[in-house]
């Protein structure tokens, strides 16, 4: 994932990275030295689009004037597709600055999975949904989470971007195996695969993309891309930042797994 705390260390030597991951709203309405540090990236890298206001199951209609914003981004830069999260986090009048969870019933579902399919043909691009972290469910639940992200994906004509960190905290947080999830995926929709540290607190677990990617992550990694053959991955790293080169190495090691499936 692109950050400004690693520009400095990118600028100096432009080092040898595969691609790099943008969060779409910074780079919207964005200042001059924004937008030109980001053309430094586009001319060196390509550059995927990752969003994360777009409340793709939240009860106001779409925001057309930021679809567009992002389409005229995604097309500046040329990005290969664009991702936003399977969750809610806004209602009229109100913008609630996180990744919330939807209830898994068969209204939701295709609620979720009809918006999904207009956004996707707006753009003009493939469009991917991220599972989330949970750490609440709903009485009103009709299905687990994994048929429900299947649902939304098969019905909506989309890509998944699968986090694998967010199924071990899910795992962890609401007691199910994270093999029973992936392995009921249609991971031939996978699109992009994130890999981030987490925080452990025993009793439960909490995404915070500030640290290393724990065994059990890379395990899930190596697991799910036995299935999904070659995929772009991607490493999160957004508070307690630590050096580029060090992010770049923990990024690195997903390579090592894809190698061993060779």
């Amino acid at each position: 994932g692109l950050r400004p705390a690693h520009y400095r260390e990118i600028f100096a030597s432009f080092p040898p990275i595969d691609w790099f991951e943008i969060i779409g709203e910074n780079f919207i309405d964005a200042p001059a030295q924004v937008d030109a540090n980001l053309e430094r990236i586009v001319a060196q890298y390509p550059v995927v689009i990752h969003c994360v206001s777009l409340s793709i199951g939240g009860p106001q209609p779409l925001d057309f004037d930021f679809l567009k914003k992002i389409k005229n981004l995604a097309r500046k830069i040329k990005a290969p597709w664009i991702s936003d999260h399977l969750c809610w986090g806004q209602v009229p009048g109100s913008h609630l600055h996180d990744l919330l969870p939807l209830p898994f019933t068969h209204e939701t579902l295709a609620y979720a999975a009809e918006r999904a399919r207009i956004v996707q043909d707006y753009l003009e691009l493939p469009f991917a949904l991220e599972n989330l972290s949970s750490y609440a469910s709903f009485h009103a639940d009709a299905m687990n989470e994994w048929d429900f992200y299947a649902g939304v994906v098969d019905k909506g004509g989309i890509s998944m971007m699968l986090d694998v960190n967010n199924i071990y905290v899910s795992s962890r947080n609401q007691g199910f195996a994270p093999a029973d999830y992936y392995r009921k995926l249609p991971l031939d929709k996978v699109i992009q695969i994130h890999l981030a540290g987490h925080a452990d607190y025993g009793t439960y677990c909490l995404d915070t993309h500030d640290r290393h990617v724990c065994d059990a992550v890379w395990q899930i990694y190596a697991d799910v891309y036995a299935e999904t053959g070659p995929v772009s991955t991607l490493l999160e790293w957004d508070d307690r930042f630590i050096s580029f080169d060090a992010t770049w190495q923990e990024a690195l090691r997903a390579k090592q797994f894809q190698l061993a499936l060779q």
